[in-house]
This record gives structure tokens, sequence and C-alpha cells, in this order.
């Protein structure tokens, strides 16, 4: 691993390409795998699965090896500003790539209409992404804010479950309070906190203006979504409702709550 920092930090967008494309290799791999029945019956559905399995993918990688990075290297909590350890740097190049990937399949596809709020999601985290492979700052920053991707699975794994048309099933149900919590615990906890250390040290911060704004602009991208999950999945809205706008008028919009 030591020796192949020196490779990643003389070429940072040639690391995030190469994992792209690795990402794109998956994507394609996963189209060999059966799909639900009703998946199968509809062109958006069939798409968001497969972009939501390598989303899936990209949570259970990075979100693990963002929480293991912190428990090995505790200092990455407190020196958010300058201490990186060659593993957290090569995780940044792989979660900017699938940010990439991510996107180009978005766009590619002609889902960007669909999907608007997670390209303008990947656009601020990318450049971000990028800011830190390039600079050698924030990189403990970046590995604390992966921690959302831990709640990222099981925000998959509900999607994943919607599209199948299984949200009555148990393990759905688990799922949900599953979510809940790792959405409170590893999603808004690491946003806030790395909000309360940009905002204590903003004096001395390297572009602390730059990492403000942007920081905003995520958290209330979250919390809009937080609030988007608690209407959807604990305060549904009535079946009166449902039906006087139509079942399938909101297709996709329904797929993305």
């Amino acid at each position: 691993m030591e020796a192949l920092l020196p490779v990643l930090q003389n070429r940072p967008g040639l690391s995030v390409v190469v994992c792209a494309l690795l990402f794109r290799v998956a994507y394609r791999l996963l189209q060999n795998l059966p799909v639900p029945k009703l998946v199968q019956q509809d062109e958006f559905r069939l798409w968001k699965w497969r972009n939501l399995c390598v989303s899936l993918i990209h949570s259970l990688l990075t979100g693990t090896w963002a929480v293991s990075c912190v428990l090995i290297w505790p200092e990455l909590l407190q020196n958010i500003h300058s201490y990186y350890t060659p593993g957290s740097y090569l995780l940044i190049c792989v979660s900017s790539g699938y940010f990439l990937q991510d996107a180009c399949d978005i766009i590619l596809t002609g889902h960007i209409k669909a999907s608007w709020e997670f390209l303008l999601h990947h656009a601020l985290v990318f450049c971000c992404f990028l800011y830190t492979l390039y600079t050698h700052r924030y990189v403990a920053g970046t590995v604390i804010a992966l921690f959302v991707e831990v709640n990222s699975v099981t925000l998959h794994l509900r999607l994943l479950f919607k599209l199948a048309g299984a949200q009555s099933s148990p393990v759905y149900k688990i799922n949900k309070g599953l979510n809940l919590f790792t959405y409170v615990f590893f999603r808004l906890s690491a946003q806030f906190y790395l909000t309360w250390y940009i905002i204590h040290n903003y004096s001395w911060l390297d572009h602390g203006g730059y990492l403000f704004c942007t920081m905003m602009m995520m958290n209330t991208m979250i919390l809009i979504y937080f609030y988007r999950l608690l209407r959807a999945d604990f305060f549904p809205r009535s079946k009166a409702h449902v039906v006087r706008n139509g079942p399938d008028n909101n297709n996709k919009k329904f797929l993305n709550d």
C-alpha cells in the first residue's frame, strides 16, 4: 500500500478514471443476473435496478472501508485537515470513480430529468473529492463523510424492495427500521460533525468559505431527504390521495422517494 501511494498521488485523475471503469465492468457483469418479473416489465425500473445494484456494491465497499479506517487510525477523527494514510487516500480514489461512473450512467442513458437531484449531489461530492485528491487536504474529513455509505446500504436495499414491489415483506419492515437508525447515526451525525469542525476551525482552514458553502448545501439536501424518508415510510399519504392523483403519474418519483 505504501508503494502504491506515490502512483495515486502523481496521477489522481487517472486513478479515478480507472476506478470508474472498474465499476462499469461491475455494471456489465450484473446484467447477467436474474431480476424480478416486475422489474423486467418496465424499462426505467430495469435501469434503476441495475444502477442501484452497482450503488449497493459501492456502499458496502466504501462504508465498511471508511469505518475500518477510523477504527484502525483514530487520528482521522481529530486531524481532519492534514492527516491521512495510503488506505484512506485510495478509498477516496475508489469512491470518486464510482460517482464519476454513476453520473455518466445517468447522463448517457437519458435519465437526467428523473435523476437531476442525484446529479447535483454527485457534482458536489465529486468536486470536493477531487480537491482532496489533488491537494492532499481533508482526506480524513472525506473518509468521515463516507460514513454515510453505511446508511446508503439500507437506502439502496429499500429502493430495491420497492422496485420489486415487496414493501409488505417482513424484511422490508426490518430494513425500514435499520434505515432510520443508520440515517441518524451514520449520515446525519457524520455530516453535522464535519459541519461543526469547519465552523469551529474556520479561521485557519484552507478554502474554508468553499467548504462551508458546500457543506451547507449538502446539509440542506440531506435534511430534505430525511423529511421525505420519514414521510414515505412512517407518515405515508392516504390511499384517497394516491387514487386522486393516479397510480402511475409519479411512478419515477415513487421509486426515488
